[in-house]
This record gives C-alpha cells, sequence and structure tokens, in this order.
C-alpha cells in the first residue's frame, strides 16, 4: 500500500527548477497519488497541466482560498463555477476561513465559503478546509448552511483539543495531519491519536511545512513518510497499518482510482 499526500502544492513555483526530480523522489518513497488543492484563478492553469501529465497520480481540485479572497473574489467565484462543469475535480477547495494574517476580507471570506460548500453540495464533491483563527466562525458557517450531505477534510488541523472534537461532530468529515504534529512546540501530538483511525488523513501540504527532520527545508510529497511514521507511534500501530488506512481514506474519501 503506497501513501497518499492529500495536499499539496506542487504545481507552485517552488519547484519549477525540480519537479521531475521531486515527483520520482516521492515515488521511491512510497507516495503513489496525490491532491492538489486550487488557490485562485492565476495558479489554475499550472495544476491543470501538471495533472494533466500525470494522471493517475496527480488530481486537481477548484476551489478559493481564503487569503486569496480580495475585491475581485465574485469575479474569479463565477470563473472558477464555470470550470466546475467544464473539467472533472476531486474536490472543491481549498476554502474556508483564515483570520490570521488579515481581517479586512473577513465579510468577502465568509461569503465565498457559503458559496462554495453549495457547489460541493450541487456537485457531490467534498471539500477541502483551509481554518485559521477562524474556527468558531467556521463551525458557524458549517451548521448555517445545513447541508447534510456536505463531506470533506479540515485540512492542516492545528486547533486545539476542544476545536478537534467540535470538527468531529461533523460526522463525514476528516482530520488532515501534517508534519506540524512532530514539532516540538506542537501540542497536537498530545492528542492526535483521538482522531478514529477511519477519520485520518495525512498530507505535507508543500511546500510549507515541513516535518522534523527536514523542518526548514522546502517540503516536498517524499518527506510524508516522517510524518506517517511519527503519527503512527502516537496511535502505538506499525508504519504500514497507519499508512494502509490513511490512504483508503483519502482514496474513499476522494473517490481516487487504484494505483
Amino acid at each position: 500500500m503506497h501513501l497518499i499526500d492529500s495536499h499539496t502544492h506542487i504545481y507552485g513555483e517552488e519547484f519549477d527548477e525540480d519537479r521531475d526530480a521531486m515527483l520520482q523522489r516521492a515515488a521511491e518513497a512510497g507516495v503513489g497519488q496525490m491532491v492538489l488543492p486550487n488557490v485562485d484563478l492565476e495558479s489554475y492553469p499550472r495544476l491543470l497541466e501538471l495533472c494533466a501529465a500525470h494522471p493517475q497520480r496527480l488530481f486537481q481540485t477548484i476551489g478559493l482560498h481564503p487569503t486569496y479572497v480580495k475585491e475581485d473574489y465574485d469575479t474569479q467565484l463565477r470563473a472558477m463555477e464555470g470550470e466546475l462543469t467544464q473539467r472533472t475535480h476531486v474536490a472543491i477547495g481549498e476554502i474556508g476561513l483564515d483570520y490570521y494574517w488579515d481581517t479586512t476580507y473577513q465579510k468577502e471570506q465568509i461569503d465565498a465559503f457559503k458559496r462554495q460548500l453549495h457547489w460541493a453540495a450541487q456537485h457531490d464533491l467534498p471539500v477541502i478546509l483551509h481554518i485559521r483563527e477562524a474556527f468558531a466562525d467556521a463551525f458557524s458557517v458549517l451548521r448555517e448552511v445545513n447541508l447534510p450531505q456536505l463531506r470533506g477534510v479540515f485540512h492542516s488541523f492545528t486547533g486545539t483539543e476542544e476545536e478537534l472534537r467540535e470538527a468531529l461532530s461533523f460526522e463525514h468529515f476528516y482530520i488532515g495531519i501534517n508534519g506540524v504534529v512532530t514539532f516540538k512546540n506542537s501540542t497536537l501530538k498530545e492528542y492526535v491519536s483521538s482522531i478514529p483511525l477511519d477519520r485520518l488523513l495525512l498530507e505535507t501540504d508543500a511546500p510549507y511545512l515541513a516535518p522534523v527532520p527536514k523542518r526548514g527545508k522546502r517540503n516536498e510529497p517524499a518527506f510524508l513518510p516522517h510524518t506517517a511514521s511519527f503519527v503512527a507511534s502516537c496511535y502505538q500501530l506499525s508504519d504500514d497499518t497507519l499508512i494502509a488506512k490513511t490512504s483508503e481514506n483519502a482514496r474513499r474519501l476522494f473517490a481516487l482510482p487504484e494505483y
């Protein structure tokens, strides 16, 4: 069973110099398939091109990341909604709320979030949620839209134990764990094993958040086994058992083909 990187931005410029070699390193490390979340219209063509070149390994999503919600967000959303009927995507994302850097467009972020949640329901697709310093509002929006069929993942989860419990109360949602859990100052390791194994996903969020012992370097999918091994130890499971289960979860959520 190979690892699945459920969230990676390898279409970014950070990989322009060694993208083919990086993909080869991922394969050699046992990372077979990867989900590539969209962030805005500008990045979308790069994402499409890369996924088209590796149709069995790389899978595209579409969505407007909350930190890219600016004055032109309505124009971006309308264009993305058109793309939804033109191409196949494995998810809507990454979408959500981020109040960490700036709250200037908080109202617009919430509007964009709601609209994209409705796309997911209409097109029967999972959502990839980016929530940072905004869990209370995000949970409120999810309850307000009241879409029982909604499913997805709280990606790069770094919330408190209480926020984890609330996230898990949305019964069709998974929790995405990346290199942050390995950081010395992260408390996530203390309660990560309270995530039911059948609701756990692994991710890199490359090029960000490289796990120990690669912290400080550009992250890439080949580093995912470090996170997998650390999380397996938190569950007191073998690496192979954890990898098999998280890959099964990713394949189920995103309807990925066998590889």
